[in-house]
């Protein structure tokens, strides 16, 4: 298990990006959230296995509009009492 904290840049605000991380989260079994940013970024901390976690990287890139020009991730520590996936 292990969490990350990820910023997107590129075309991922109005382009259902939070949706396609949320139902892939779901989908996946991975806890978190995502939020849009001031900037016209993404901000997203995700928590699972390195495998899943990157099946939700994924399926958001597969999105019709959604265009990750550029990526930040960093490990953080494991929040063991979380549960769910939500959009802030």
């Amino acid at each position: 298990m292990t969490r990350r904290h990820m910023t997107f840049y590129g075309w991922v605000q109005g382009v259902g990006f939070r949706y396609r991380a949320r139902h892939a989260a779901e989908l996946y079994g991975c806890t978190g959230w995502v939020r849009n940013e001031w900037d016209g970024s993404v901000t997203m901390e995700i928590q699972g296995t390195e495998e899943n976690i990157d099946r939700v990287i994924l399926a958001i890139e597969a999105g019709r509009y959604v265009k990750i020009e550029n990526m930040d991730s960093r490990t953080i520590p494991v929040e063991s009492e979380e549960r769910g996936f939500r959009t802030r």
